[in-house]
């Protein structure tokens, strides 16, 4: 993203009030960037990295993997950073054709339509509870493999429930434990991984054809 010096001031302020901490430089990035977006600093303590998720999810950026995300407020808040970098191909499980089910919400039913259709994507789930409860549904069966699975549903029924059963898949994955979580942290969390991928990869993408 483009900082300007309120941004600069306002990251300072961040790094002084967390102070030590046990991230590495990288995962520490994604969540000040989560704090920055939220003014909220219990993500501190919320914000969890599986093995190899920040590599995982910056080699698929940087393949020009496609993104699926469960509500439009998440393909909003990152599709500009990645059209200005590896144009990932960004689709909203909102816009999938699907037929009417009873036993699944639209946007549950959404994701394992686009799920099927990109088994290896990068997985954004930032909002909606019954899309990770599908999307982990297909890991579990070994339908899918995604490359990355970012989950950060708020809610108070089933959330922890579905993160628990992301955490065991071994599918490398962030997380927000606890019932706090929003599109907005979502966002924040990929537009840090993106700033991260492109650093790494990115004169490298542009020299592809």
């Amino acid at each position: 993203m483009e900082w300007h010096v309120s941004d600069a001031q306002s990251l300072q302020i961040i790094d002084q009030e967390i102070g030590e901490h046990t991230f590495s430089p990288a995962e520490y990035e994604i969540v000040r960037r989560v704090i920055y977006a939220t003014a909220d600093f219990d993500y501190k303590s919320l914000i969890r990295f599986s093995e190899l998720s920040l590599q995982s999810g910056a080699a698929a950026l940087a393949a020009r993997s496609t993104i699926v995300v469960d509500v439009p407020m998440v393909q909003v808040g990152i599709t500009p950073i990645i059209q200005n970098t590896f144009a990932n191909p960004v689709y909203c499980s909102m816009d999938a054709l699907t037929r009417p089910q009873r036993e699944k919400t639209r946007v549950a039913w959404g994701i394992q339509t686009l799920a099927r259709r990109y088994p290896e994507a990068i997985f954004i789930i930032g909002q909606e509870q019954t899309a990770l409860t599908a999307l982990v549904e297909l890991i579990e069966t070994e339908e899918i493999r995604p490359a990355l699975v970012v989950g950060t549903p708020a809610g108070f029924v089933g959330t922890d429930v579905a993160i628990a059963r992301l955490t065991d898949s071994l599918i490398p994955n962030i997380r927000v434990e606890g019932r706090k979580g929003s599109a907005v942290v979502a966002a924040a969390i990929v537009n840090g991984l993106v700033d991260l991928a492109w650093q790494a990869y990115g004169k490298e993408s542009n020299g592809m054809s």
